[in-house]
């Protein structure tokens, strides 16, 4: 079966988690924290967390319900294969405009994808 480059797939395990937050680059935002790791899975893999936090159980998945969303907007064309995607909630994630969200994850995508320049110091 051909591999569909659109795909993405759910990260399950502690240890991917823990990798993306050890090893992974990372942008916050107002609403939510992205991580990004590469990984040994060819399409991109999704994980979502809110903690307490945000919220008790009802706001914690309505955050995460609406990172879903967010992703599965923008990451099939924006992402990259073969990389890990961790959105990490935020309080005002719950109240804070789509269109908002929308900027502030390709900003936080253009940031985390972007090169590292090293900088030399005159000294």
């Amino acid at each position: 079966m051909p591999h569909d480059p659109l795909a993405m797939r759910s990260l399950r395990a502690r240890r991917d988690f823990v990798n993306a937050y050890r090893r992974g680059r990372r942008h916050v935002t107002p609403g939510f924290i992205l991580q990004m790791q590469p990984h040994d899975a060819p399409e991109i893999g999704l994980g979502l967390t809110a903690s307490k936090k945000v919220g008790r159980a009802v706001a914690r998945n309505r955050a995460r319900r609406r990172m879903r969303a967010l992703a599965r907007q923008i990451l099939p064309q924006h992402g990259r294969t073969a990389h890990a995607y961790v959105l990490v909630a935020r309080p005002p994630m719950l109240t804070r405009p789509w269109q908002d969200c929308v900027r502030d994850l390709h900003a936080a995508l253009q940031r985390v994808h972007a090169v590292k320049r090293k900088t030399h110091h005159a000294g």
